[in-house]
């Protein structure tokens, strides 16, 4: 399986978060220059993992986000699932039309079955657990903060 590109920038902005410290804030910027990634990209995924409750935004001069309670027990398989926009797994209903194999098609609903294999083996996996600060404290310097801030 392949995840979209919305939700890798997604991941990656939540792995940021994750690292820093309890209590400290991160502004968008900071996110995108952490993950390399145009800032207008990680803005819009700020916007929805704050309408998804998974960071909490404090605005203003000092302002930032940080990980909500949420957001440190929210799992990768659960945060895919949300992010996946994609209905039909083969595009088998298409703008142009659909299959003409598609009433009798059991490859879609195989299909759609692995899907949710996929998502069920991360559901395991807290997000918030998988940044180290080995792995971090390089991202954290490259934007200008200390490693844990």
């Amino acid at each position: 399986m392949k995840i979209n590109a919305f939700a890798d920038v997604s991941l990656r902005a939540l792995l940021v978060l994750a690292a820093a410290p309890h209590g400290g804030l991160l502004t968008t910027q900071s996110v995108a220059d952490a993950v390399g990634t145009p800032y207008n990209h990680v803005s819009k995924a700020m916007a929805k993992l704050r309408a998804l409750g998974l960071i909490d935004v404090e605005r203003g001069r000092n302002g930032g986000s940080r990980l909500s309670s949420a957001g440190r027990s929210a799992t990768v398989g659960q945060l895919l699932r949300q992010l996946d926009t994609r209905l039909d797994p083969a595009d088998c209903i298409a703008t142009d039309g659909t299959c003409p194999l598609i009433t009798e098609c059991r490859l879609r609903a195989a299909l759609a079955r692995a899907r949710e294999a996929f998502y069920r083996e991360l559901d395991g996996i807290v997000i918030a657990s998988l940044p180290t600060s080995r792995q971090m404290a390089p991202v954290f310097e490259s934007i200008g903060l200390r490693p844990g801030l």
